[in-house]
């Protein structure tokens, strides 16, 4: 008892699986009491018990396990959570309840299964139960048997599915237990109830004897269907209408309950495919080829046992099916031939929809094969061609029927027209649409007349069948012609078929016909019906009846005079003829009657004009007034016509005709005419018949023209040799262009150049009209006629008649040959590329093709699968081209050869998936999408497991599917494959799929695809259910029908222009109803205060309750984050409106709200600001600019009013929403931009700027897979730069130094030209503000110091605004050429340098404050001895006021500036004439040397926006036709000529920097090679001007620059593959010009630059390389070159590779040296007294020693430091090898820095390298030492080429901060280098050849043999004037080699 008190104590789930029995059992006594106390069926409690469940129906004790089951029905019945628990629970009944021995068990286990199924888990149940049925213990097996009997017989055969059940039911007649085989019977007969013989097929391979009992048993069923008697929860209204029924009385109810009859099951899906190819014999292809009969018999005998099979397996069954087609087709034993067509008749039967892809090969033989007259042979192919027709539609074997139709054999016609009828009735209205009946109607009615009576017969049979399917309305228009006789044999075979009709109509799959009223009124209704057709049918009158008639209703008198001999009698006549009309009543006038009496002699040859125009009057009164039929027109037409040339009677005749269109329309009057007309001679009444019909034409629009009947005669007319009737026939094709368009010039392109042009020139005269609208023949009648013919077109699948179908098309059929076709199917590929070039061949000639076209599709599918890609693609591109020239009939081939499409749209290479879906695409172009969705075929293609074809198929659908109003059923096929994409491993797939989703869903339906969900597997089944409700969000909504059609549904939308878009996901019909609703909703607060809402949701992120605000792109979990803290405080119709998934203006139109509630609602908007600034980052990641415009307009109203209000951003707001912010900075919309820009200022005054600067940091390393990352960097930083300058900090010293300290890494990940860009937008940052006035003194500048530090005014920073504003006038267009073309610094002269001599130093960081803090420096204990403080004083700089307005500020210049800047802009427009007249502006400047100089500073701007406008001419304007070529001529010579002018001014064009002479040059020679400039008028001349320019620019640029600059395009050129050949040579002329020009110029050129520029070259192109090159000009232009630099500077050359690192790995320095040395001893071989007066100078140590003393203190001296530093360089050119490491040894490494730096830039004034003058303003030496720059930045040309002006400036800083660094032991050398510092020495002394290794070596050997040559080598050693670069210790062994030399000769 103690254990029992233990479990007693336990709450009610834990005892439900404790280990004790009884525990447990008391468990389920209890729980089963509290499930069936539970009435809340969403109880929490249920979900205690949710995992428990599986163990209460499998606990080991059977008594426990009695009580587990109990409380397991009661929890299945009353949990709403049960569903869940469905799988694992019925398979523990399956396997632990059912094999049970007591009975009770067994039926709570039988019950729980049925509990499930009324929970809407039926299908789990039934696989589950199907799956016992496997089991090897025979007792479960008759329990689940058991079980799916009693939930067919309680639930019906629509919630069970049968097929699974009646596939596994034969394998349970075969058991060893006759328990199982009993219940299976049972089980049978129970199933026979529902689906009746359907079960008959899939059981006749059971035993004869259970077949026999179950037949017994089956009798004895009643007839009537069974009733479901159990429902789902679902079906509750059904449950009590049928408990109603029952109250009733059984008997009434059965007559009522027809609303849902019980689906019919088709015994073909119950059936099990079978494989039959693999089980052809092997021989058999070999012996249906045979000559013997009796072999050709044995392999169709065999096939046809095969195709017995009722189902067969889908597979390629071509070969098959081609062989049964030549049997039949040619084989002359028509056994065989009989055989052959029972074969495809099982073929067809087995495969179904699947043998619809060689529908269209089989037909056309088996219509021509019916001349047989054998009645055998005969039904054989009866059995085939119905057999096939059931496998496709109408539609698409419409051509090959048709073909035959007119076929010289009377049994083809007659066995062809017994087809059509077998098969309308196989067709329902919708099927069977009037664009079919219009092809096969006249067929019909030419048969009707033929002369054998069974072709008649035939032809009446087909005419009563389809008057049957689609009513007598829809026929009759079609039978005018037919007689009243052969109506009436229509109208009998329509009755005597009726009611067989009736009754196959009734089992139709697919559903009777919309209208089924029609169909029932048969006979009674013809009466009514007939005058309701669109024309009036009258039978023709004899003479005798029209006169009787005529007398009826016509005065005597008139009737006498009629044919009077008097003209004046007969005039009479007509005017009593024609009162009497005016007078007559509509149904009493006998049309037919008067015109026969007008056209009674003398008839239509009336002499008199005055009667005959009286009587064509009275013709057209009677066409209106009267009922006037096609046969009475026929009686007037030819007077008409005849008369209508006629002067005098020609106006009455047109009259007439008009009024009879308009009685029997215009296409049949005008086909009438035109062929009357042209049957004459006469020129005058074709012309007029033309005219008449061009006017026609227009009144009476162009619906139902014949254009085809037109066309003959409109050739005829144009070839007629009168030019009034061709200008009449060019008239109206000119009006007929109005309706038809361009296509309609096709069917005249064979004419005579001089007759088309006449057509051109009539058709451009009528481009840009609409044709007309019709008045004339729009009666109500025919309009609704029409309305419906149009609708039932458009559900078609096409709207109105395609011109296409008029176009005349050729058969090919008789082209594609056999041997084109064994070709294709060749081993060798070649020959199979040949086939292929003759099919293209075949058709290109063609140009319009039919339909038939032999057996080309098979011989194509085969190639689509050819091994050889590049015969699969031009496989694809015939199909191209036969769908541009089959037009819509192409859709009979979509099976056979759409599909294969498809297929190939899996191949791995992309270009050939490409070719696919252009393919595709064609063809649906022509086809419309419905073929392709019907049957299995698409769903077959998606069930490969090829993750390129799914991702493309689904891909392809989610675009068409949308545009589609109405699919095929079979459409749900393809959802279980969906459903397996949506779990892909692949995830382009999963993308494609989720796409494609909702546009499935929208034609589905929700609730369908939800459904089909219950087969997938457990595991998969969440998850795809998920991805539906969310599709089911963005489902768009279906197009509207066309406007006819959907008037109430366009009204109810209100016309919303929304609705275009057809995603809608709301319908237009619903919002009327909600509009109210929505009103009300709208007029509260929008925002809904939460207290300590947004503290709670920062709480939550910290401590990772919920996602944190951190993402690369945002994914569905954190929208749906952010939906959800949104709901508690945001309006729901805002949160609504704000996550709108397929309407961007319903976000729009929120933003707008919440902008314009700001004021009214700030506490709301600042309460929910972190969810609010949250939702606009998500836009940022949108593509739609209209939202993000908006976005951004809010945001610029939010944060001055946050401002406003003293409100900061805290952290949690500010990380949330900045970095994202920052994304947009690379954007590439300038508007964007720019109002980025204005937000992230405006973000500083609510969140402090240091804490944004981080975020911009961050901004720099982002990588956005979007934009290219670094140009996106680049703009980040210049972002940066703009924002420090706002506020107060210098960008240019501050970020670099955040750049060297925080983010060394960005610099080395920047190229060469984005860092120059860097530089040049960090300087034009801090330039933005004029300098101000230096202040008086050193106390004021100290004062204001103070006040920078600590602003007395908080917004004091903010006070630089109104002084930045001038500069921000600059376009934006040029800050787009600088930061696109990334250009270099550009140079500005030294004046200007003096004038403004030191940078702006407003907010600037003090960096003369930091190096005089000595406090937290080291000291610097070497400079203290020497005395050298006061190098580190600070530089004068002028001290900024806190108002920075310079009183000294040139506003003329800036205004001039400004101009010039816009201007300039203005040369790079898109438009040409603003180009030119910015061009003129400028070329006006530059030809006046005094304004000439306004353009210094601007050249590289210039030239930018100059190059840019010949990329855009090259690129856009030249290849724009509708360009006049001579503008761009104009815009050429202005380009041309301004350059001119600009480097005739060598101060000018000396400013053009390196880059931008590169493109300059680049520029100019792709126009020089420009073959299209030649067309040009005076092209020649241009390219000579061009030439004139190129040879000028080489001559006044820069030197080093152009240099340079021609030796990297010449790198460029050389490098990419695809240039022109031409281009490269060109720039090496270039470089020989140069060359040719050294010696002049070798002294203005910077040789460190050059060499540089030769070693990049030699790099990318080492020697080896050059030489493989097509051509050796690049290696011979190389080599020159530096032979003729070496030839003119001779080994000083070697002094020049400073600027290269690891030289020593440069084949640059190892070529020079070797060129060099070739060049003999020549530096040798100087006269001798130089070398004597080397000597003589030559000091004693000692005195060297004290010389160099002297120096070194005066360089430590403040005053006379430049002056020591003078002699020092001079005491080195004088004595080279003079050691100075003893005086630097104990130096400190600033020192050492700072005499290198002076000693190069005194030797840049020497050599006249540089351009910078000494500055004479009197400040501190340090001014020019500190200026030269030293730090090489990834080559840029820093490191010794002096800049001047501001290019100076970043590099002053740059060095500062080096120095600064270096002070605190950041850093331990001067050059940043990885190595070993290098000794002082080593720069401070020139290289020389002799000095190396090699050269001493080889002067030694010299020595030996000659004294006088060595005598002569160490004077020439001592007196060359070059400097050493070796370290110490290679110049001190150089010494001691030296020592011993002279030792040895001493």
């Amino acid at each position: 008892m103690g254990d029992d008190s233990e479990w007693m104590k336990l709450p009610i789930d834990q005892k439900c699986e404790h280990k004790v029995w009884k525990a447990r059992l008391n468990g389920y006594e209890e729980a089963l009491k509290l499930f069936q106390r539970i009435e809340d069926e969403k109880s929490p409690e249920w979900g205690k018990y949710l995992g428990l469940l599986k163990k209460f129906v499998t606990d080991s004790n059977a008594v426990a396990q009695l009580k587990g089951l109990e409380a397991a029905l009661a929890y299945v019945e009353n949990a709403h959570l049960a569903g869940k628990t469905s799988g694992e629970v019925v398979s523990g009944v399956v396997s632990k309840v059912f094999n049970q021995p007591k009975a009770r068990a067994k039926e709570l286990g039988s019950d729980i299964c049925l509990m499930y199924i009324e929970i809407e888990r039926a299908e789990v149940v039934q696989d589950e139960l199907i799956k016992g049925l496997d089991n090897k213990n025979p007792k479960i097996v008759v329990t689940c048997i058991e079980t799916l009997r009693k939930a067919l017989s309680e639930f019906g055969s629509k919630i069970i599915t049968l097929k699974p059940v009646v596939k596994v039911l034969p394998k349970q007649f075969e058991s060893r237990e006759k328990a199982v085989r009993d219940e299976a019977k049972l089980l049978s007969v129970e199933i026979y109830k529902w689906i009746r013989d359907a079960l008959r097929p899939p059981l006749q391979g059971i035993n004869s004897v259970q077949l026999k009992e179950l037949e017994e048993e089956w009798v004895k069923l009643p007839t009537t269907a069974p009733k479901q008697s159990r429902f789902l929860r679902s079906q509750q209204a059904l449950k009590a209408k049928f408990e109603q029924q029952q109250a009733a009385g059984g008997d009434e109810a059965d007559g009522d309950d027809d609303d849902e009859p019980a689906p019919q099951v088709d015994p073909y899906e119950l059936l099990e495919p079978v494989e039959i190819l693999s089980k052809l014999p092997k021989d058999f292809y070999d012996k249906i080829e045979a000559k013997k009969w009796q072999e050709r018999k044995e392999a169709l005998e065999a096939l046809e046992t095969l195709a017995k099979n009722p189902k067969l397996e889908n597979g390629d069954y071509g070969d098959l099916v081609r062989a049964l087609k030549k049997v039949i087709g040619k084989d002359a034993n028509v056994m065989l031939v009989t055989l052959a067509a029972k074969c495809l008749a099982g073929l067809a039967a087995g495969l179904r929809k699947k043998f619809g892809t060689y529908a269209g090969h089989v037909v056309p033989t088996i219509l021509e094969k019916f001349k047989e007259k054998k009645p055998q042979v005969v039904q054989a192919l009866q059995e085939a061609i119905d057999a096939v027709f059931l496998t496709t539609t109408l539609q698409n074997i419409s051509e090959d029927v048709l073909g035959v139709m007119d076929n010289k054999n009377p049994s083809i016609k007659q066995q062809a027209s017994l087809f059509l009828a077998r098969s309308f009735r196989h067709c329902t209205q919708a099927t069977l649409p009037k664009s079919m009946l219009k092809a096969f109607c006249p067929a019909f009615l030419k048969q009707v007349n033929d002369s054998a009576p069974e072709v008649r017969d035939a032809a009446y049979e087909a005419l009563g069948t389809a008057m049957k399917v689609v009513g007598e309305k829809a026929v009759n228009p079609f039978l005018a012609d037919l007689d009243k006789l052969k109506l009436d044999k229509v109208a009998n075979y329509n009755l005597i078929k009726s009611y067989l009709f009736l009754c196959f109509s009734s089992f139709l799959q697919s559903g009777g016909p919309p209208k089924k009223g029609k169909s029932a009124s048969a006979l009674s209704a013809k009466g009514k019906k007939v005058p309701e057709t669109k024309e009036f049918i009258e039978t023709e009158l004899s003479i005798e009846v029209c006169e009787e008639k005529s007398a009826a209703v016509l005065p005597a008198s008139c009737m006498q005079l009629l044919d009077s001999a008097n003209w004046k009698e007969r005039l009479a006549s007509m005017e009593e003829f024609q009162k009497a009309v005016e007078q007559m009543d509509k149904n009493e006038m006998p049309c037919q009657a008067l015109v026969r009496m007008l056209a009674k002699k003398p008839g239509w040859k009336e002499t008199n004009f005055q009667v005959m125009q009286m009587k064509l009057h009275i013709v057209g009164l009677i066409a209106q007034k009267g009922s006037f039929s096609k046969t009475s027109a026929f009686v007037v037409l030819d007077g008409l016509v005849d008369k209508i040339g006629d002067v005098k009677c020609g106006g009455k005749a047109k009259e007439g005709l008009t009024a009879t269109a308009e009685a029997c329309s215009l296409p049949w009057t005008a086909e009438q005419v035109v062929s009357m007309v042209f049957a004459q001679k006469n020129p005058k009444n074709q012309a007029e018949t033309l005219n008449w019909l061009s006017n026609a034409m227009k009144e009476f629009g162009f619906t139902g023209i014949n254009v085809k009947g037109f066309i003959n005669n409109v050739k005829t007319a144009l070839g007629a040799t009168n030019p009034a009737v061709r200008t009449a026939a060019i008239t109206l094709l000119g009006v007929m262009y109005l309706y038809m368009g361009a296509p309609l010039r096709m069917f005249f392109e064979d004419e005579k150049p001089a007759l088309l042009k006449q057509i051109d020139d009539e058709f451009e005269k009528m481009q840009g009209q609409s044709p007309p609208a019709a008045f004339r023949g729009t009666k109500k009648g025919g309009a609704e006629e029409d309305g419906e013919e149009a609708d039932e077109q458009e559900e078609d699948g096409g709207g109105a008649p395609d011109i296409m179908d008029l176009l005349p098309r050729s058969d090919v059929s008789d082209k594609i040959t056999q041997d084109m076709v064994d070709k294709m199917a060749d081993k060798n590929w070649k020959i199979r590329k040949e086939g292929l070039d003759e099919v293209a061949a075949v058709i290109s000639e063609a140009k319009f093709i039919q339909p038939s076209i032999g057996e080309l599709p098979m011989a194509l599918k085969g190639r689509l699968n050819d091994s050889n890609k590049i015969l699969c693609q031009q496989t694809l591109t015939i199909l191209q081209q036969i769908a541009v020239a089959m037009g819509p009939a192409l859709k009979q081939h979509v099976k056979s050869l759409g599909m294969p499409i498809i297929t190939v749209l899996g191949d791995s290479k992309t270009n050939v998936r490409a070719a696919a879906m252009t393919t595709l695409q064609a063809w649906v172009e022509q086809t419309g999408m419905k073929d392709w969705l019907e049957g299995e075929d698409l769903s077959e293609e998606l069930k490969r497991e090829n993750p390129f074809l799914r991702q493309e198929v689904l891909g392809w659908l989610a675009e068409k599917l949308p545009t589609m109003r109405t699919v095929p059923s079979d459409l749900m096929l393809c959802v279980p494959y969906l459903f397996i994409c949506l779990e892909d491993r692949n995830g382009d797939v999963r993308k494609k799929a989720q796409d494609a989703l909702p546009t499935f869903m929208m034609h589905l339906g929700y609730e369908k695809m939800l459904k089909a969900t219950g087969k997938l597997k457990p595991a998969s089944k969440e998850p795809v259910s998920a991805l539906l409700e969310k599709a089911r969000a963005v489902m768009p909504a279906k197009p509207a029908p066309p406007p006819g059609k959907a008037g109430a549904a366009k009204s109810s939308s209100g016309g919303a222009p929304a609705s275009k878009s057809g995603w809608l996901g709301v319908l237009g019909k619903k919002a009327p109803v909600t509009k109210a609703k929505d009103e009300e909703d709208r007029s509260g607060v929008i925002f809904i205060l939460v207290p300590n809402g947004k503290e709670q949701r920062i709480k939550e992120e910290k401590g990772l309750k919920v996602l944190k605000w951190n993402f690369q792109t945002p994914r569905d979990e954190y929208v749906d984050q952010l939906k959800t803290q949104m709901s508690t405080c945001f309006a729901r119709w805002l949160q609504d409106e704000l996550f709108h998934a397929s309407d961007f203006q319903r976000q729009v139109k929120a933003i707008g709200v919440m902008g314009e509630r700001m004021e009214d609602e700030l506490e709301g908007t600042v309460s929910c600001l972190d969810l609010i600034l949250k939702w606009f980052t998500l836009r940022f990641f949108e593509t739609n600019s209209t939202v993000l415009m908006k976005v951004l307009e809010y945001l610029k109203q939010l944060f001055p009013t946050l401002s406003r209000e003293n409100y900061h951003l805290n952290e949690y707001e500010a990380s949330s929403f900045i970095p994202y912010l920052i994304l947009k900075v690379g954007e590439s919309k300038d508007v964007v931009r720019k109002d980025v820009r204005a937000i992230l200022t405006m973000l500083c005054k609510v969140y402090p700027a240091s804490k944004v600067f981080p975020f911009l940091m961050d901004g720099t390393k982002s990588k956005n897979s979007k934009q290219r990352a670094g140009k996106k960097e680049i703009l980040v930083v210049t972002e940066l730069a703009n924002l420090l300058s706002c506020f107060g900090l210098d960008p240019s010293g501050y970020i670099i130094s955040c750049v060297n300290l925080k983010h060394p890494v960005f610099l080395l990940q920047l190229s060469e030209k984005e860092m120059s860009m860097l530089e040049e937008r960090v300087k034009r940052s801090a330039k933005k503000t004029p300098a101000a006035a230096p202040p008086p003194n050193r106390q004021t500048a100290e004062r204001e110091r103070l006040q920078r530090e600590h602003p007395s005014n908080p917004n004091a920073t903010f006070m630089r605004k109104p002084a930045q504003q001038p500069q921000e006038e600059v376009p934006n267009k040029l800050k787009i050429m600088y930061r696109t073309y990334r250009i270099q610094a550009r140079a500005q002269n030294a004046e200007r340098e003096h004038s403004h001599p030191s940078i702006p130093k407003e907010f600037q960081l003090d960096l003369d404050m930091i190096e005089n803090d000595h406090t937290r420096v080291s000291e610097l204990p070497d400079l203290v001895q020497h005395k050298l403080e006061e190098l580190l004083e600070p530089i004068m700089m002028p001290e900024p006021k806190i108002r920075s307005v310079s009183p000294h500020f040139d506003d003329l210049h800036n205004s001039t500036a400004s101009t010039i800047n816009f201007v300039i802009s203005q040369v790079a427009s898109g438009d040409i004439n603003t180009s030119i007249q910015a061009l003129a502006q400028i070329d006006e400047v530059l030809r006046q040397e005094d304004k000439a100089e306004a353009m210094s500073g601007h050249i590289d701007q210039f030239l930018i926006a100059t190059f840019m406008q010949l990329r855009l001419i090259y690129n856009t304007h030249m290849a724009d036709d509708r360009l006049d070529k001579k503008d761009i001529f104009k815009l050429y010579s202005c380009i041309i000529g301004n350059m001119l002018s600009l480097f005739s001014m060598e101060s000018l064009a000396r400013e053009a920097s390196m880059g931008v002479l590169k493109d300059l040059m680049h520029g100019l020679i792709t126009l020089m090679l420009d073959a299209r400039v030649e067309d040009i008028e005076d092209g020649q001349q241009l390219i000579r001007s061009v030439n004139l320019l190129v040879v000028r620019v080489l001559e006044k640029s820069d030197q080093t620059n152009i240099l340079s600059a021609l030796l990297v395009l010449l790198q460029d050129s050389l490098t990419t593959s695809s240039g022109s050949p031409m281009f490269a040579e060109l720039v090496m002329k270039c470089l020989w010009r140069m060359i040719r020009f050294l010696p002049e110029t070798i002294n203005s050129i910077n040789l460190d630059r050059i060499l540089l520029d030769v070693h990049n070259f030699m790099k990318v192109f080492p020697k080896e390389k050059l030489k493989q090159l097509k051509s050796d000009v690049p290696h011979r232009t190389l080599k020159t070159l530096l032979h003729t630099l070496c030839k003119l500077t001779g080994a000083k050359i070697l002094d020049h590779m400073s600027m290269i690192e690891n030289r020593n790995e440069s084949e640059l320095e190892a070529h020079l040296r070797r060129v060099v040395k070739h060049s003999g001893n020549f530096s040798g071989m100087k006269s001798d007294r130089g070398t004597e007066k080397g000597q003589d100078d030559r000091m004693s140590k000692a005195k060297v020693s004290d010389i160099l003393s002297e120096i070194f203190k005066k360089i430590g001296s403040k005053e006379n430091t430049k002056e020591g530093l003078t002699e020092l360089y001079e005491y080195k050119q004088k004595y080279s090898d003079a050691d100075l490491e003893p005086f630097l040894r104990n130096t400190s490494q600033f020192f050492q820095s700072y005499v290198e730096r002076g000693l190069r830039m005194i030797e840049s004034e020497r050599e006249g390298k540089g351009r910078i003058q000494p500055s004479s303003t009197g400040n501190n030496p340090c001014d020019v030492s500190l200026s030269v720059p030293v730090i090489p930045q990834h080559g840029l040309d820093s490191g010794s080429v002096p800049l001047n002006g501001e290019e100076m400036k970043p590099a002053v800083y740059y060095e500062r901060l080096k120095i600064l660094r270096q002070r605190q032991g950041l850093e331990n050398n001067s050059r940043g280098d990885s190595g070993p510092t290098r000794p002082i020495t080593s720069l401070l002394s020139k290289p020389s050849v002799a000095s190396s290794t090699d050269m001493l070596q080889s002067k030694l050997s010299q020595l030996k043999e000659s004294r006088e040559s060595h005598f002569q080598q160490e004077q020439s050693h001592s007196h060359s004037p070059t400097r050493s670069s070796s370290p110490a210790a290679n110049l001190d062994d150089l010494k001691k080699r030296l020592e011993r030399i002279k030792s040895n000769r001493q």
